[in-house]
């Protein structure tokens, strides 16, 4: 049946006599910012309160960047009022030809989208190019005094919801000052009697322009009632950070351990643009997530935006540049979140004609920035990573080893637990302890049962857990992550320690304190000892970083005369003890240890596993020889043997004896 396409639904009756032209409604000057603040300031909560005082502090701040200001004051007083001040060229107040000679402070302060940033003559960047900061600032506060002092003459001027209350008044003749002072009170009726400026928050705000602007200095005084005792927040300070960036990002990071020992920090001159600049500082972090303060001609960009873009896309390149110069194949597998998850960094841009998302300005969106800011970067990023190989090495290293640490978690994920209430399940080698304060107790990895039968007769059954492993594990450097995940030493491992691995990996569930990797003392058990590092620096590199893993230090020899026994270490040990410990000429006994599993569990405890006797090794890996660290693995552990026998090959004429 084919559809009836003409057929309409009937109009419903209808009486337009209610709606005609008296229901259309002008707002005029600035009404509108009174009837609708949320469009102009993005709301009336704290954020858009002390986002007033934000667009005042931007007006005075661009004065300093045009290098017409060199300080700024800012003061915060009781009854919620506050006053910015600079040392500028002053607002014009000379009458405005187009405004029926109304004072151009007045037009400025009264009408939407005016002001002086527009045509790009008087200020080359500037924070604020809708023309709205001041007006409505000026619209929603309850009252706001104006002074200017220009060409030594001091101009007033004062205003109530946005409406002059005076008319400009010459206040006579000033010969020590200069510049614009703005003190205003915001409205109740539009932010309520509760809300009123926070002073630790003013003061972040007044510290970041000082940081992001080294040419001016910023004066803060705050009412010492307001203050309440805090400490984090001074009654009076002037802040003034000649480093810039680079004293900003010092500050936030604290004592937060590095990739590399200095903060990459600099600027530099946008391509093509004459008067735009770019400034940051960059520092890696060891652990922990990073992050990026980006703002653009001093104004937050918390959104982020197209600089940002910009900033993100030369690292990226630049790294991947730095890997391909040098060879190294796995610089391949880096994406954008391997290099950038741990940057904390600080990024300024200044822009002639910026453009923002919204009027509060906190997402910048000229696409131009995207390019002028990676342009800018990537050149000078190219420089610092050619100017130190060592340290630019070591930045690949350990962005490698987050790719690959990525790519190990989306391969290996652990078993799903058939239930949550499910108790932990334990390899059914493992001999527990039976204290459960992981900071008290510790897990001894023994090669094969017979050296696991001595280890648990000599330990303390409290505090020292006993997990023997079946002769040599599997070399993680060379093995497909199939063979990985089917290795079921390596399983009963990772069961035995509970903190997981990959992507489950929790270093707060690690069931002991430290690792003690116990092999004989000769060749197989060094191999097997340089197996089981591997497997803990590749897999699980977190326990590593933060020393829980060991080595034993079992003795090779014991040396007896009567009833005095020695223990050495090594050949060498021998012979020295040998000299010290008896007469000479007098008979010793030599007895060489041919494993752990021989050794009396009395003397086992006495050598390797008493804790007031024994002797530790703590395996570390060292930030800044990540890249030396990584390459020694890959040479001996990984999956070229050519790189194996390079090695052996230079290091062969050192070699005076081979124990086999």
């Amino acid at each position: 049946m084919k559809a009836d396409t003409d057929k309409r639904l009937p109009l419903p009756a209808r009486d337009d006599s209610d709606y005609s032209a008296k229901d259309i409604e002008v707002l005029e000057g600035l009404e509108p910012v009174r009837k609708r603040p949320g469009m102009y300031i993005g709301g009336t909560d704290e954020t858009a309160l002390h986002h007033l005082a934000a667009e005042i502090l931007d007006n005075a701040m661009d004065e300093a960047v045009a290098g017409h200001a060199s300080f700024i004051e800012v003061s915060l007083e009781e009854g919620n009022w506050l006053t910015v001040r600079d040392n500028g060229r002053g607002i014009p107040v000379d009458p405005h030809p187009k405004f029926n000679n109304m004072s151009a402070l007045e037009v400025i302060l009264t009408t939407l989208h005016s002001g002086g940033k527009f045509g790009g003559k008087a200020y080359a960047t500037s924070g604020g190019l809708h023309g709205v900061g001041s007006s409505v600032v000026n619209a929603l506060s309850e009252i706001m005094d104006v002074e200017v002092a220009r060409d030594r003459v001091m101009w007033k001027q004062s205003y109530a919801k946005g409406k002059p209350t005076t008319k400009l008044i010459n206040a006579g003749p000033v010969h020590n000052r200069r510049g614009t002072s703005i003190r205003f009170k915001p409205d109740t009726e539009i932010f309520g009697a509760t809300l009123s400026f926070v002073p630790s928050r003013l003061y972040r705000l007044c510290r970041s322009k000082a940081y992001l602007f080294r040419g001016v200095e910023i004066r803060w005084t705050c009412a010492p009632a307001l203050l309440k005792g805090k400490d984090d927040v001074p009654a009076e300070a002037v802040l003034h950070f000649p480093g810039g960036l680079r004293d900003s990002l010092t500050a936030d990071i604290g004592d937060l351990a590095k990739v590399l020992p200095q903060i990459w920090a600099g600027e530099a001159a946008l391509p093509g643009e004459a008067t735009g600049k770019l400034e940051w500082a960059v520092v890696w972090l060891e652990q922990g997530d990073g992050f990026l303060h980006s703002y653009c001609n001093t104004v937050p960009t918390t959104q982020g935006g197209t600089h940002e873009a910009g900033f993100r896309a030369a690292l990226v390149k630049g790294l991947r540049a730095w890997g391909d110069h040098r060879g190294n194949k796995r610089a391949g597998q880096i994406t954008a979140d391997d290099v950038l998850d741990p940057v904390a960094a600080k990024l300024s841009l200044f822009l002639r004609d910026p453009q923002f998302q919204g009027q509060t300005k906190e997402k910048l969106t000229n696409a131009e920035a995207a390019r002028l800011t990676e342009g800018a970067l990537r050149d000078r990023f190219d420089h610092f990573l050619a100017g130190d190989p060592a340290s630019a090495d070591n930045l690949l290293s350990f962005v490698i080893e987050r790719a690959e640490d990525r790519i190990r978690r989306k391969e290996n994920k652990d078993t799903a637990r058939k239930s949550p209430t499910r108790r932990l399940r334990l390899p059914g080698k493992l001999t527990d302890c039976s204290r459960e304060n992981a900071a008290e107790t510790e897990i001894f990895l023994v090669e094969g049962d017979s050296a696991g039968g001595s280890a648990k007769q000599a330990r303390n059954r409290e505090t020292q857990a006993v997990l023997p492993l079946r002769g040599k594990i599997l070399n993680v450097a060379s093995a497909s992550a199939d063979k990985l995940r089917q290795n079921q030493e390596l399983k009963d491992l990772i069961e035995a320690l509970g903190c997981g691995v990959g992507d489950r990996f929790d270093r707060t569930k690690l069931r002991y304190g430290r690792v003690i990797i116990m092999t004989d003392a000769d060749v197989d058990g060094a191999h097997i000892a340089s197996l089981l590092m591997t497997f803990f620096y590749r897999e699980l590199p977190e326990l590593v970083r933060h020393g829980h893993i060991y080595l034993a230090q079992p003795p090779l020899y014991r040396l007896t005369q009567g009833a005095k026994s020695v223990y050495a270490m090594d050949d060498a040990d021998r012979e020295q003890k040998m000299r010290r410990a008896f007469k000479a000429g007098t008979k010793v006994e030599v007895s060489r240890f041919k494993g752990l599993g021989e050794m009396p569990p009395a003397q086992l405890k006495e050598t390797t596993m008493d804790p007031a006797k024994r002797t530790l090794l703590k395996v570390m890996a060292v930030p800044e020889m990540r890249a030396q660290t990584n390459d020694l693995v890959e040479s001996l552990m990984g999956r070229r043997p050519e790189l194996r026998f390079a090695f052996i090959q230079d290091r062969a004429k050192t070699v005076e004896e081979v124990d086999v």
